[in-house]
């Protein structure tokens, strides 16, 4: 088995794992709505995917003071 010669540096060991960052999320326009959203999901605003109603997104009421 494989051992290695010499530790790695913490400097060696950062910039390492530096070139793991994450990627920026693509985010597209909704074709009915025009939020931005994440692609192939549903839109959480509006609940359309691919041009055809999939989730009946509720309306929150304002609570009413009697």
């Amino acid at each position: 088995m494989a051992v290695p010669k010499k530790r790695r540096s913490k400097s060696q060991t950062r910039i390492k794992k530096a070139a793991w960052g994450l990627d920026k999320p693509n985010y597209v326009p909704c074709s009915s709505c025009g939020t931005l959203t994440h692609s192939h999901r549903v839109c959480m605003t509006c609940g359309v995917y691919k041009d055809k109603q999939v989730v009946q997104i509720k309306v929150k009421e304002p609570k009413t003071k009697d």
